[in-house]
């Protein structure tokens, strides 16, 4: 596993609540507004996503791409932020 962001680490240190979708790893302002006109303008609804994907990290990966053009390496920074999110809190 690759070194995390502080963005990350922020992010699985506390309950999600009404953070962001730009609050995820991996997501900055320009993915972050293609998720909101989505419908996707909270982590929570991602981290729904996520849940409802089985936390699969290829079935995630591919819907992070298709829902708002991410690269693999925010993808993965993404997975990974989620996943350990999870991890800790549920």
């Amino acid at each position: 596993m690759s070194s995390t962001t502080q963005k990350h680490r922020d992010f699985v240190s506390e309950p999600i609540g009404k953070k962001k979708v730009t609050a995820l790893a991996g997501i900055g302002e320009a993915l972050g507004k293609r998720l909101e006109d989505k419908g996707f303008d909270k982590a929570n609804k991602v981290l729904g996503q996520f849940l409802l994907l089985g936390k699969d990290k290829e079935l995630f990966r591919d819907w992070l791409k298709n829902t708002c053009g991410a690269n693999s390496r925010q993808q993965d920074h993404c997975y990974g932020c989620l996943r350990e999110w999870c991890d800790s809190f549920l």
